[in-house]
């Protein structure tokens, strides 16, 4: 994928949550109808099973006429309520992964949350998911995962020493278009990363201005450097 793709993310895909029994066959019929009308499946998620039915999550793209589309997936009898809601990427649009130490991953969020605030305040929407971590395949199993995870733009890895498996996959997810930030440790992440920041508060901030569309900021620019 393109760092064009993963940063310029479309804010308007027609998004539908559809209500339906929890039975084989329901995905395929949706998916059916939506092939029919030529609409392109950007995201689907199964948002919830229980015993009384189960809802589907769909964001689409190509959609030439949306209330066609929605009539003859409502017109399905598995369909019982089909609704159109904002799309994740109008609500919580690019989003920034923080991964590391729980100390270092709180100050790293506090620069990023305040500068992307600035930025959101704006009308651009940018969000930061943090999850704290120990141990070289833990930390490499959550690096592979980013490039996995929708909407996901830019890595913050935020701790005391990382290295090995944890920077080859840096440089996997960086081949994939995710932008790789590092705060400067001991280990060889940092050499894997586009740019290494030494204060953390500074490296959030600086994550969230690599991914805007507003910052004058260019982090083709800032390969390789160090802060």
């Amino acid at each position: 994928m393109s760092e064009s793709t993963r940063w310029d993310i479309d804010p308007a895909p027609l998004a539908l949550i559809i209500r339906t029994p929890d039975e084989p066959g329901t995905l395929h019929a949706l998916t059916r109808v939506i092939f029919e009308h030529r609409a392109n499946i950007t995201y689907v998620d199964i948002a919830e099973r229980r015993a009384d039915g189960s809802t589907t999550y769909f964001e689409l793209e190509d959609v030439t006429a949306p209330q066609e589309l929605i009539r003859d997936l409502g017109a399905l009898p598995m369909v019982w309520e089909i609704e159109q809601a904002p799309s994740f990427a109008r609500i919580y649009g690019k989003r920034i992964i923080v991964v590391g130490g729980g100390a270092q991953v709180g100050q790293v969020v506090v620069g990023a949350v305040a500068e992307a605030d600035r930025h959101n305040i704006r009308g651009e929407r940018i969000s930061v998911d943090t999850i704290p971590l120990v141990g070289e395949e833990n930390l490499a199993g959550a690096v592979r995962a980013v490039a996995r995870l929708p909407r996901a733009v830019a890595l913050v890895l935020a701790g005391a020493l990382m290295g090995g498996d944890v920077a080859r996959a840096v440089y996997e997810i960086r081949e994939k278009g995710i932008i790789v930030l590092s705060l400067n440790m001991p280990g060889s992440v940092p050499d894997a990363a586009d740019l290494v920041v030494s204060d953390p508060i500074q490296c959030g901030v600086m994550a969230v201005m690599a991914v805007s569309s507003s910052a004058r900021f260019d982090i083709n620019r800032q390969r390789g450097r160090r802060y």
